[in-house]
């Protein structure tokens, strides 16, 4: 049950913000909105407002904003989305991922600023663990780590980076502490886990600190972004989830705690909103490239042949989705582990 409620909340956060940044942009630029849904299949629940639906349907893995002119009859109409400008077209079709992005943007802010706080990167050090290294060498908490086997250092990025390569290694600590200047020795220990160096020393969080809030916030979204580009380019191995997989992995996250559905929120986020800026037709990306090639013939491609085109893109969507479940269900349901 838990699973299943964290997998709702989660897609449905995703697909509530991307609908919405097409529905907000779709009223800005005075396309006639019909239908605002989140899920698909049948409604559980809607109403009617102001002549536009919107309702809350069985399935959460999908929904939709509907637009006067997305059907055929509905073209001519002076507020349909065929017959507003190309830009007004693009900022629609842009906004949904451009909404998936900010939102992990957000769901990051809200992770760094209020719940689990940032730590500055001076290399200062803030607490030590009990019978660690650190402590029996003599280090104490406010010493500043100046440099390491020689090696000098400014950044507590720099501290963690040279001890961590170093496990059952003696490291020459050179400490400013006050207006003194100490040396210490400490043999690094080996983290069974991990095989990393540690010495016992750390830095505290601190929450509520709004523009490092923020800076962490966009340095894990880069992170992201790069990881996704990595994986696109082929630098790092392709590991694809689809639902069933996917319902799986917020399982194993909400077991953990609030936190990591959280950073799973995010990075599911971000790539949303990537993928669905491809140029792959049925996908937003794939429609903003029809766009593009209307801009430069000056005239847009007849409706059946662009129609036909994005069919057949969601046909492959929906094989492709087809088999990553099966994948998933083998991997996940039937030889969990293995």
């Amino acid at each position: 049950m838990q699973t299943i409620i964290a997998a709702i909340l989660v897609f449905g956060l995703l697909i509530l913000a991307h609908e919405l940044g097409h529905y907000f942009i779709a009223r800005l630029t005075g396309i006639r909105v019909l239908e605002l849904a989140i899920g698909f299949g049948p409604k559980l629940f809607g109403w009617t407002r102001q002549g536009i639906d919107y309702s809350l349907r069985v399935f959460p893995l999908g929904g939709f904003c509907r637009m006067m002119g997305e059907s055929p009859d509905e073209a001519e109409e002076p507020d349909s989305f065929p017959q507003k400008p190309l830009l007004s077209r693009m900022a629609v079709l842009l906004a949904g991922s451009t909404m998936n992005l900010v939102l992990a943007i957000v769901v990051f802010f809200v992770i760094f600023f209020f719940i689990v706080g940032v730590i500055d990167d001076s290399a200062q050090v803030e607490y030590i663990v009990e019978d660690s290294p650190a402590e029996e060498a003599g280090i104490e908490v406010g010493d500043e780590i100046a440099a390491i086997d020689g090696k000098p250092i400014d950044t507590w990025e720099e501290v963690l980076s040279t001890i961590h390569v170093k496990p059952d290694q003696e490291l020459q600590l050179e400490i400013k502490r006050n207006d003194s200047v100490l040396e210490f020795t400490v043999e690094a220990e080996r983290e069974p886990e991990t095989d990393r160096g540690l010495i016992g020393i750390g830095k505290v969080p601190q929450r509520y600190n709004f523009i490092p809030a923020l800076q962490t916030s966009f340095e894990q979204f880069g992170l992201i972004f790069a990881a996704f580009y990595y994986t696109v380019s082929g630098q790092v191995p392709v590991d694809v989830a689809g639902p069933v997989g996917i319902v799986s992995i917020i399982g194993e996250a909400a077991q953990i705690g609030f936190v990591n559905v959280l950073m799973l929120t995010g990075l599911l986020s971000v790539n949303l909103g990537v993928i669905n800026l491809l140029p792959i037709p049925a996908l937003d990306g794939g429609r903003l490239l029809f766009l593009f090639i209307e801009a430069i013939r000056g005239r847009p491609i007849e409706p059946e042949k662009e129609g036909f085109i994005h069919f057949l893109g969601f046909a492959l969507l929906i094989a492709l989705i087809l088999f990553i479940t099966y994948q998933d269900v083998l991997r996940f349901l039937i030889s969990p582990g293995e």
